[in-house]
């Protein structure tokens, strides 16, 4: 299986929450998904705190669902 690698941007945190869309001119982006910002601060090494406006790459796993997060 080949896993696809996507670039994404944080755009902010609600709750404990992270949103998360493509890096794409707003235009072009879908809905916000969310994923758990402890989560995902916890795998690129920053303070939750940190999260909004970073960009990030993810795999996309079969379900759509990203993991596998790393500092774009």
């Amino acid at each position: 299986m080949t896993t696809e690698r996507v670039t994404v941007r944080v755009l902010l945190l609600f709750g404990d929450q992270a949103e998360i869309v493509a890096d794409v001119p707003p235009a072009e982006r879908g809905e916000p998904a969310r994923y758990p910002a402890a989560d995902i601060a916890a795998a690129v090494g920053v303070p939750v705190s940190d999260l909004p406006g970073m960009r990030l790459t993810a795999d996309v796993g079969e379900d759509d669902r990203l993991s596998g997060w790393q500092r774009a």
